[in-house]
């Protein structure tokens, strides 16, 4: 697990223990311990230090499949609605980065997969993160969602209009991601619960630097599209 975040340049630094060997010289483990918010190489550099928390964890997940980016996943948490006592059930793991986010905030996830690869690399990055309330299932939920009554359902895969949402109990909600509208399309002819949107998000940077303000030439745009779906 990822504890300090250390900055020169701004370069970041990822420390979990022992010393730091950096290019401007070798951080004391003893220092970077210590509770300040900065500290210096053998040779005198200096570097702001701070205690790391569960964004700087999940940016240093392992990677397998395609994975959410984070403005897909603020957006999928804060329309789910859950909450402490919230039954969970996503599909597929993929690396479980989902799952994670997800399990951070709800009683319990249950993360279906079809690839048994996926869910060994979602366990890692579970441990890695300190997650203990996610139950992986290999299975295909086209075919088969063993729970009842959940609260959420969220879903990453192909063909979602082939999943039964019955699942998911009366109010609550699913979160479908699609990569391209003719999914979307697809879909939407096919659902018969209460569509509430369907949302593309773009971000983009901007430069604050004095009087240099602008936005950057380079945006995150396209990832996928959110189809935000309350069970009725």
């Amino acid at each position: 697990m990822i504890r300090k975040i250390l900055i020169r340049n701004e370069k970041k630094l990822y420390w979990e223990k022992g010393d730091l060997h950096t290019a401007s010289g070798v951080i004391n483990e003893e220092d970077i311990a210590k509770e300040t918010n900065q500290v210096k190489t053998h040779v005198g550099k200096e570097f702001i230090v701070y205690n790391a928390n569960f964004l700087d964890q999940l940016k240093n997940c392992r990677r397998g499949p395609q994975s959410l980016t984070l403005k897909d996943l603020g957006q999928i948490l804060i329309h789910s609605g859950v909450g402490k006592e919230s039954i969970v059930i996503d599909a597929g793991t993929g690396s479980g980065l989902l799952a994670a986010v997800m399990a951070k905030h709800a009683k319990k996830v249950i993360s279906y997969d079809i690839n048994p690869d996926h869910s060994k690399l979602a366990k890692k990055n579970f441990e890695f993160l300190g997650i203990d309330n996610v139950e992986l299932k290999e299975g295909n939920v086209y075919k088969n969602i063993d729970e009842k009554d959940a609260d959420i359902l969220t879903l990453d895969v192909p063909e979602p209009w082939h999943v039964d949402t019955s699942c998911v109990k009366n109010g609550g909600t699913i979160i479908i991601y699609l990569p391209t509208i003719t999914q979307v399309i697809e879909f939407c002819r096919q659902t018969k619960d209460y569509r509430e949107q369907v949302i593309e998000l773009l971000e983009r940077e901007w430069y604050v630097e004095g009087v240099r303000v602008r936005p950057k030439s380079e945006m995150l745009g396209h990832t996928a599209f959110l189809i935000i779906i309350r069970k009725v």
